[in-house]
């Protein structure tokens, strides 16, 4: 049970799939705020109507390619409470290859001034996890810059997109919902 344990707190497990490394393809993502917080405006006469973090949210992900190149976010819509957002990431454009691998390192026992070998693996954070976290953190910063009350759900949700049909299901999907607001999953 201590492995479940980070700090002392509850550690969940990695909802991503361990058989896709995330630095590449296509995926839909969803960002929410934390408590479902209506930080970003609000849906009036079935059209959102953002706040100045809204606003800023919506710049930053229409210029995710200029701070990385190897990012594109060609659909996504700013919700009162959440993003959520189609992520290209092209594999070929990354800086270097990033990797999960397990190495072998030194540390102290604390009963021992003597190194000890543990094999620990190490995870390396996808290019998906770079993009989505440097977005979160700009948010988090013109928040705190400009006094605005502010904070992100953590983690995030994000679906690999397989094929043609699912993209075109996911497209329509963010497209329309800001008309089904009512109906939808995070409406409160």
């Amino acid at each position: 049970m201590s492995s479940d344990l980070f700090r002392n707190k509850y550690r969940i497990p990695s909802a991503r799939a361990t058989w896709h490394d995330y630095n590449g393809g296509a995926y839909f993502v969803t960002i929410c705020t934390r408590d479902m917080v209506h930080y970003f405006g609000e849906i009036v006469s079935g059209e959102m109507n953002m706040t100045k973090i809204g606003e800023y949210a919506d710049e930053q992900l229409r210029n995710v390619s200029a701070h990385y190149p190897y990012a594109e976010i060609p659909l996504w819509v700013v919700m009162p409470n959440h993003i959520h957002a189609i992520v290209m990431i092209d594999g070929d454009k990354t800086p270097h290859e990033k990797r999960n691998t397990a190495c072998l390192v030194e540390t102290f026992h604390e009963t021992s001034l003597q190194p000890q070998p543990i094999k620990i693996a190490t995870q390396m954070q996808s290019w998906l996890s770079v993009v989505v976290r440097q977005f979160k953190q700009s948010v988090t910063r013109y928040a705190n810059a400009n006094s605005i009350s502010f904070a992100w759900q953590t983690r995030f949700h994000d679906r690999i997109i397989r094929d043609h049909d699912e993209m075109n299901r996911i497209a329509e999907y963010i497209e329309n919902n800001v008309a089904r607001w009512e109906s939808d999953k995070f409406y409160n």
